[in-house]
């Protein structure tokens, strides 16, 4: 029986919750470098929707997620505006102005990372 739209939406968004998991403490990425590890370039919105859908997911550090220039673009989807830069600052990430301070300095790149 073909997968539904649905059933493939949801195999996306576990590959990368299971990708963002891997994301170490005190350090962030992309959504399109998710999208590019995954082999899906094209799909970086929709790595932001697996982002918003995973808010009270313990397990999966969404705040480490913020845009291609270190922006906190996902900010509105948590608790309160400021709960992503809390998160952020807590594990010694500077920002200002809703950017990510040194941001090349800690980007993870996954498909450096996990030798793709």
């Amino acid at each position: 029986m073909p997968s539904t739209i649905s059933e493939n939406k949801q195999d996306f968004f576990q590959l990368v919750y299971q990708v963002v998991r891997l994301i170490p403490a005190g350090r962030v990425t992309s959504y399109g470098a998710i999208a590019n590890y995954l082999g899906t370039k094209k799909s970086s919105r929709m790595v932001g929707w697996a982002m918003n859908a995973s808010h009270g997911m313990k397990d999966v550090p969404a705040h480490r997620v913020v845009n291609r220039i270190g922006l906190l673009t996902g900010k509105t989807h948590f608790e309160t505006n400021s709960t992503m830069q809390e998160r952020l600052e807590a594990e010694g990430i500077t920002i200002i102005e809703n950017q990510v301070q040194s941001f090349t300095l800690i980007f993870w790149d996954p498909a450096i990372e996990l030798k793709l």
